[in-house]
């Protein structure tokens, strides 16, 4: 039996909760037990079963955010095979959502935290840095674009190609996705520093060109590195305001 299209689709929409109740003890699991939840219902009339098997799923998990979609998907599918009988066990059904977020996260964590994010906020400062409020919206446009249709069309590839959905030209299409970004994303950087450096011509004082030269080596030294902890972001914020005060 195949799930219907509604089952798929509230299932996408739902994982726009997916980290509602993110924690550190099983950080998505409980959120991904929700999502899965229609499936669930359509699959299991039986109350105790249906119960038994999302309490299951609210074991922990963890990958990227919009990429969970398709790790979603793939559960479903496995599920849908388990309800008739024939398909996994708990125990396999652990391994393979345990294989599907790691990859997944690895990817996603390239594509939308270190290739995505950058490019977007690069493509709105464009247009911000001269005063306008559409950088905001290009930003915004930009960055959702590749987001939102991947979040909801996720649940559906991995639903048609099960937990090989990574060797089905996924992975191929998202490393190709990435390449492109940063080749753009890096022009874009090229043409800000310029806007910034030279606005109307007229190129800035010593000292600010300085201070984004040191910024973009200390950016691109924190990129290839894990993200900061809070600490370090206080820290960092604090230094920041001590100098802007002193420089002025």
């Amino acid at each position: 039996m195949a799930l219907p299209a509604g089952v798929l689709r509230r299932v996408a929409l739902r994982t726009f909760l997916l980290q509602a109740t993110w924690n550190y003890e099983r950080q998505q699991g409980l959120g991904w037990a929700w999502c899965l939840q229609p499936v669930l219902q359509h699959l299991y009339p039986r109350g105790e079963t249906r119960t038994a098997r999302l309490a299951e799923h609210t074991a922990y998990f963890n990958t990227q955010p919009t990429l969970a979609s398709v790790a979603l998907g793939a559960a479903a599918g496995l599920e849908e095979e388990r309800a008739t009988g024939t398909g996994v066990d708990a125990e396999t059904m652990a391994r393979a959502k345990g294989v599907l977020g790691s990859a997944l996260a690895a990817l996603g964590d390239r594509l939308f935290w270190f290739t995505l994010r950058p490019f977007a906020a690069c493509f709105g400062l464009l247009f911000a840095a001269r005063g306008s409020w559409i950088g905001a919206a290009l930003l915004w446009a930009s960055y959702n674009a590749v987001h939102l249709p991947m979040r909801v069309q996720g649940v559906s590839w991995g639903y048609r190609a099960g937990p090989a959905v990574l060797a089905h030209g996924l992975r191929s299409a998202l490393d190709r996705m990435i390449s492109r970004l940063s080749v753009v994303g890096s022009m874009l950087v090229g043409v800000l520093t310029a806007m910034l450096l030279v606005p109307g011509g007229q190129p800035r004082e010593v000292t600010f060109q300085v201070l984004l030269i040191a910024g973009l080596v200390l950016g691109l030294l924190t990129a290839a590195r894990a993200r900061p902890t809070p600490s370090q972001w206080a820290l960092g914020l604090g230094a920041l305001t001590v100098a802007s005060a002193w420089l002025r």
